[in-house]
């Protein structure tokens, strides 16, 4: 992003209207031991060039997701993403728009909102779905908080398979809000028994599948368990693609489905912007958070497109809102759509398929490595090994070797004695010569 610093009088200026002496006092409310009290050791000045040539050698020390042999999954995984997507979302009309509350001017934007919203409900087998949130953490956040309103319990138990940024943010949702969360330990081997501790205080279960560990979950048996003791279910996919071949959430019994959206249409872009899905039943639509597009017919008696059974000043009325997640990501929620219409049904089916062909295939290769061990049963594309070592420093190895390994448990839950595992993703983007590449590197490695 190139721009033109402000001056002097500039600053002044700004300062001047908002009624404050200097920029300091702009951080009087910050504790005192949060602030740098001497400049950064960094250079005063430097010219434009200079610091472009600079930060150019600075991004040059990242290995990109497309300069090795990728395997790295947890939550974010590399799709092959059509040219037409992009094409598409960066036509004027889509990527300048703003939020369509004027809906005379805004028909285009709402109904790809209201196509994205089927399309969502679809894959989760839910009966409504929302405008899209944030990204999958914040969208299981908000679910938490729905079911402590729907069930009037404000206590959720966590499986020890929930991607731990994810229950990282629950809790400090839940810890503002004064809400019990209740952590089972990580379930790195699929054995939890989830069931055993669901009581007459939860407001929510919540299970992910596949899982941080890759993981499949049948989640028939925990849903009866929930509903027999008044609590709700809420599932989380972090990984979209699985909805093409396996048995949907709301299928099993889920009454809310929330997942990370980034793999359909959306790239890697070094963490985000990512889309959030979020689907419920029709009869908790009222405490759904965040925005619904609804069809509707104009004077005329035309097919119409609104925001419906909320507005604007529903969300931004703080504690009495049902949300305050008051936007949703947009254009991130039309490359979505955009790539799942281009793809259809069967080329959605497909593109799932192939992902498992791959994952089974690289899995097949690694079982033949000595002290390597593989702790899935069952998987989608992703899966954990234990290896005979730190994983960490593996991965580390292997990036030198040109090949990105997957992801050490280690990085996402320290401290927690899993050292030795490592989480490893096989998408349709790898070819057998990358699979044959992460085994040379792994066997040179060990």
């Amino acid at each position: 992003m190139r721009y033109h610093p402000l001056s002097d009088a500039d600053r002044q200026a700004m300062l001047a209207t908002i009624g404050v002496a200097d920029v300091a006092a702009l951080y009087s409310d910050a504790p005192a031991s949060t602030l740098i009290r001497e400049p950064l050791d960094l250079p005063r000045h430097k010219s434009e060039i200079e610091v472009e040539r600079h930060l150019k050698q600075l991004a040059a020390r990242n290995m990109a997701a497309g300069d090795a042999a990728f395997f790295v999954g947890a939550g974010a995984y590399r799709h092959h993403v059509p040219a037409s997507v992009d094409h598409l979302i960066q036509r004027s009309e889509f990527l300048t728009s703003y939020t369509p509350y004027q809906p005379e001017i805004s028909q285009g934007t709402l109904q790809t909102l209201f196509e994205f919203q089927t399309q969502v409900a679809l894959l989760t087998a839910m009966e409504v779905a929302n405008a899209s949130m944030y990204d999958g953490s914040t969208a299981t956040a908000e679910a938490v908080l729905m079911t402590h309103r729907l069930t009037g319990r404000r206590r959720a138990l966590l499986s020890g398979g929930l991607h731990p940024q994810y229950a990282e943010v629950v809790r400090t949702i839940s810890r503002l809000a004064e809400d019990a969360v209740v952590d089972m330990p990580p379930d790195a081997s699929g054995v939890e028994d989830l069931i055993a501790r669901i009581d007459d205080s939860l407001s929510c279960v919540v299970v992910q599948t596949p899982d941080v560990f890759g993981h499949l979950r049948d989640l028939t048996p925990i849903a009866e368990a929930c509903h027999r003791h008044g609590a709700l279910l809420i599932a989380v996919v972090t990984e979209a693609v699985s909805l093409g071949l396996l048995t949907p959430p709301g299928d099993m019994g889920a009454d809310i489905v929330v997942g990370e959206g980034q793999s359909i249409g959306n790239a890697l872009n070094f963490g985000g912007p990512y889309v959030g899905l979020f689907a419920t039943r029709q009869e908790f639509v009222r405490q759904m958070p965040g925005r619904l597009a609804g069809e509707s017919v104009d004077a005329d008696g035309r097919r119409a497109f609104v925001l419906t059974l909320s507005t604007r000043e529903q969300h931004i009325r703080r504690d009495k809102a049902t949300s305050n997640i008051c936007t949703n990501s947009g254009l991130c929620a039309l490359a979505f759509s955009i790539h799942l219409t281009l793809l259809g049904q069967a080329g959605l089916t497909r593109l799932a398929r192939l992902n498992h062909v791959n994952a089974v295939a690289l899995a097949e290769l690694l079982e033949r490595v000595p002290s390597v061990e593989i702790l899935n049963k069952s998987f989608f594309n992703e899966f954990t090994l234990r290896l005979p070592g730190d994983a960490a420093a593996l991965v580390e190895k292997m990036a030198a070797k040109g090949v990105l390994a997957g992801v050490p448990v280690s990085r996402l839950l320290p401290g927690a004695g899993l050292d030795d595992l490592l989480i490893v993703a096989n998408t349709e983007t790898n070819t057998p010569d990358d699979r044959a590449a992460f085994v040379a590197a792994l066997k040179d490695t060990l």
